[in-house]
Parts: structure tokens; sequence; C-alpha cells
């Protein structure tokens, strides 16, 4: 069964004076205040859309990365994955880096990079920002 997830921004004013507030209309948890300066240069407390799509990456990451544990018999005990989504002003978003770190009792070194590079493409969120490089740094901790 499909789900569509929804959010909402208004904004107000031009690009580079203006602001806006980005609502997270699904689950209701709450109202951000977005502003070009946040997305360009300091974020002083407001989100941007890079921000947000480094969210949506990283948490896509780290279930497909643990629904592939999964199917391999596995479990892990903690799976930390950072998304950093790099805007350049004039040119857009150039690329998204993952750096996952997970403990995975029983899990060899071998499977564990051959899971984690299945993930990166395998991640829903990965596959909609196919046009932008997307690298992956993992670490099996023990």
């Amino acid at each position: 069964m499909a789900t569509t997830r929804t959010a909402h921004t208004v904004w107000n004013g031009t690009l580079i004076e203006g602001a806006g507030q980005v609502t997270l209309d699904s689950s209701g948890l709450g109202t951000y205040d977005v502003t070009w300066k946040a997305r360009a240069e300091q974020a002083n407390g407001k989100t941007s859309p890079e921000e947000l799509i480094a969210a949506a990456h990283s948490s896509c990451y780290s279930m497909a990365f643990s629904n592939m544990l999964a199917e391999a018999g596995f479990t892990a005990e903690e799976v930390h994955t950072t998304a950093a989504v790099t805007f350049q002003p004039g040119t857009g978003i150039t690329g998204s880096h993952l750096t996952m770190t997970a403990r995975v009792p029983g899990l060899g070194q071998e499977d564990f990079d051959r899971i984690a590079g299945e993930a990166k493409t395998g991640c829903p969120v990965s596959g909609a920002l196919a046009a932008i490089p997307i690298t992956l740094e993992a670490t099996l901790q023990a």
C-alpha cells in the first residue's frame, strides 16, 4: 500500500530578504523557520531544504541497512547514520555523504561492507537523489 506524506511552506518576501516556515503536516511534529541565509550561510536556528533532505536520507539509509541485515539473519544493536547534503549557491545540491557506524553482533567485515553498499543504492531516498553523487563511509564497530 502506498503512503503519501505532506509538508507545506509559507514564504513571504524575496528570496534573499524573505523568510518562510515549513510545517510537517503528516506527523504534526512542528513548524520550522527557513531562510535563504540559513540555506546558503549559517543555520542560526533555522532549517533548509538540504537539512530536511539530510534527515530523510540518514533515516532512510538506516532503515534500508537494518532491513537488509534482517534479511541476512542479523540484527544491529545500533546504527548511527549522518547525511551531509552539500548546497552550492548558483549550482544547487552537489552531493550527499553518508557516514554510518553500526554494532552488529556476529557480522563479519566482508558481509558488513556488502550490505552497507547495497543499502546505499537500495534506499528509496538514494534513488530519489540519483542525480547527485552519493558517497558512503561505513564502519563496523566491535
